[in-house]
């Protein structure tokens, strides 16, 4: 296989962004920049997303049985870029965004246009990623859009010519 040739098919799958959360039994928080995130069953609603295998989010994740979705829009660059690397948490924010817990009990970023809360149902760990399968129990909107509900969404390509990830 050509190595460059499937970096580059690779890279043209497009990507939204989401900061990824869950929260431990001890009260400890994760939240993650993460971007392979799918929808996959509309009855019951069903997403999965792609969680690095080493993350604080992954043991979290697979502790809690829950996580959060945190849809980032287009002027949340500067969110993406902060939880790229691992965070603690200090009161009720985490990287300085203030969060409130919750239905079940992941942090919800109070600054995004949306959210899904999942219910753990499936995870698969193949690779240096896991798949974590969710159930949607939750969603919240912020404000509703007044066109595309996916062109608010902040993607990969937002962030910038040099920014990648994958392949």
């Amino acid at each position: 296989m050509d190595a460059n040739a499937k970096k580059t098919a690779l890279r043209m799958i497009p990507y939204g962004l989401y900061v990824l959360t869950a929260q431990g039994k001890d009260g400890r928080v994760a939240a993650a920049t993460v971007n392979w995130v799918t929808q996959t069953a509309f009855e019951p609603p069903l997403l999965v997303v792609g969680v690095k295998a080493d993350s604080g989010a992954h043991s979290l994740i697979k502790e809690s049985k829950a996580f959060a979705l945190n849809i980032l829009g287009k002027d949340h660059k500067d969110v993406a870029f902060t939880f790229f690397k691992p965070l603690e948490r200090e009161g009720n924010t985490i990287g300085g965004q203030p969060f409130r817990t919750g239905s079940l009990g992941a942090p919800i970023l109070e600054k995004v246009p949306a959210f899904v809360e999942c219910a753990l149902v499936e995870t698969i760990e193949k690779g240096d990623h896991s798949i974590f399968v969710g159930e949607v129990k939750n969603a919240g909107v912020s404000q509703q859009p007044s066109g595309r509900p996916d062109d608010v969404t902040l993607t990969l390509k937002d962030l910038g010519d040099k920014i990648f990830y994958g392949g």
